[in-house]
């Protein structure tokens, strides 16, 4: 039994930290530095000269957790996981897609 609390905090602590930081920052980006469509992501906000909040899960011991929940709340468990006013974008791709069409300022400045 003890096992399964621990895996239920641990979980639940992860939900907690992806939620704040979601609602914490208007641009964020859960990312890993060994992958390149992170970087990807983050080239294309600082081009933009768009403030972000990259959250490095590598460093995280509850690295898995996070992604668990980041699977949960986008359907995806990849990184990078890129969120603006609360709501998940996609990932790498993606944000590379909305900065080519001129999109990622007009996301920005729409409030949720």
């Amino acid at each position: 039994m003890g096992a399964s609390q621990d895996t239920m905090n641990r979980n639940e602590d992860a939900r907690k930290f992806v939620e704040e930081a979601i609602l914490g920052h208007q641009v964020v980006i859960f990312s890993k530095p060994s992958c390149p469509y992170c970087t990807q992501a983050k080239k294309a906000f600082k081009t933009e000269n768009i403030e972000f909040k990259d959250f490095n899960l590598s460093q995280r011991p509850d690295c898995s957790d996070v992604q668990d929940v980041l699977m949960e709340i986008t359907g995806a468990r990849s990184v990078p996981r890129v969120f603006i006013n609360g709501s998940c974008i996609g990932g790498g791709s993606e944000t590379l897609s909305l900065q080519r069409q001129n999109k990622l300022k007009e996301l920005i400045n729409v409030k949720s």
